[in-house]
């Protein structure tokens, strides 16, 4: 039998901030950061919103197009770089809130922005081998970024959920293939309030060789070239990266802008390539192939061929999807982003 999604969700925080009031508080140039990183706005998580309440509303959702128990769920994985607490786990807060049954394996996973695509990858194995009936992978993050750094711009607050089965599928998972190495482009030690990132490593030996080795990795382990696909996702530290490695790869704007939303919400981290693959479930086809390759710095990339099933059509307006968050937005000025965001440090 095929593994694949049997429900996905998606929860975006109702706050935004815009690139110019970032930039009208730090003397930048609001055009100028626009067009280099190719991004408007960003979600802000509210004061009482976090990695665990996103991962929450996410499952919740996910749950609704899944039509199933939480009873059923026999594991739950939170990846996220922002996870509320040092020593207790997001994943089971995640459990007691869906009410799923305590016989359950649960964890929390950390590998910067591929952390969600970590835990898909783990149900499918624990679903494939009849250890678990259905698992839960959730990608779920309050990015930070330091006052003043240019991650400020992007660093943003998402996240996604996928119940992970063997029926009632919206689609199947063909296959996976990951591209991992140790390369230094980002990172934070314990105890600091902010990451840092290794400047000339974040681009061509980070992202673009792990998300290309990934990508072709997969598609010749299926023998498929990208006009085989007719969408694909990437994850999205801004609106360039993406474009550009997709242009590498041989894919065209028609096949990866509809999975694009880093422009209007910035970079979801864990959720970043997740609810983009999210929003193309929203339109795609029965038939229809995606693929999906997230990136973690450090630095490692999870590639899938998705391909969807009929039962999309029947599932797909059972919970809100990733245009009605986008839509569902309130602006706030830097002050206030400062206050729900903590950052003055006493």
């Amino acid at each position: 039998m095929k593994v694949g999604i049997t429900g996905y969700g998606v929860y975006i925080p109702r706050y935004r901030i815009k690139v110019e009031e970032i930039a009208r508080v730090w003397g930048g140039n609001a055009g100028t950061i626009k067009a280099s990183l190719r991004i408007a706005e960003k979600a802000v998580p509210a004061l009482d919103e976090d990695a665990a309440t996103i991962a929450v509303e996410a499952a919740r959702n996910a749950l609704k197009r899944a039509q199933i128990s939480a009873q059923k769920i026999g594991a739950i994985y939170v990846g996220s770089e922002s996870h509320p607490y040092v020593v207790k786990p997001t994943a089971t807060i995640v459990a007691a809130a869906i009410q799923a049954t305590p016989d359950l394996t649960a964890a929390d996973y950390e590998f910067a922005c591929k952390a969600g695509t970590a835990g898909v990858q783990t149900c499918m194995g624990l679903v494939a081998s009849g250890m678990i009936e259905y698992g839960l992978a959730i990608g779920a993050d309050t990015a930070q970024g330091a006052p003043g750094d240019p991650l400020e711009y992007t660093a943003a607050a998402g996240g996604a959920a996928f119940v992970i089965g063997r029926d009632k599928l919206v689609a199947s998972i063909e296959a996976t293939y990951s591209y991992t190495t140790d390369t230094p482009d980002f990172w934070r030690r314990e105890g600091q309030a902010y990451p840092r990132h290794g400047g000339r490593f974040t681009g061509l030996p980070a992202y673009f060789k792990h998300v290309y080795n990934a990508s072709r990795g997969l598609m010749e382990q299926l023998g498929l070239e990208p006009k085989d696909f007719d969408y694909a996702v990437f994850h999205q530290p801004n609106g360039k990266f993406p474009r550009v490695v997709a242009k590498k790869l041989g894919f065209t704007s028609e096949q990866v802008e509809p999975g694009i939303l880093v422009d209007r919400i910035g970079n979801t981290y864990s959720g970043s390539s997740l609810l983009g693959f999210a929003k193309v479930l929203d339109i795609a086809k029965p038939g229809d192939r995606i693929l999906v390759t997230s990136f973690g710095s450090g630095a490692g990339s999870d590639s899938f061929a998705v391909v969807v099933e009929d039962a999309i059509e029947a599932k797909r307006d059972l919970a809100p999807g990733v245009e009605d968050f986008i839509a569902h937005k309130q602006y706030i000025d830097y002050a206030t982003y400062v206050k729900l965001r903590k950052k003055i440090k006493v």
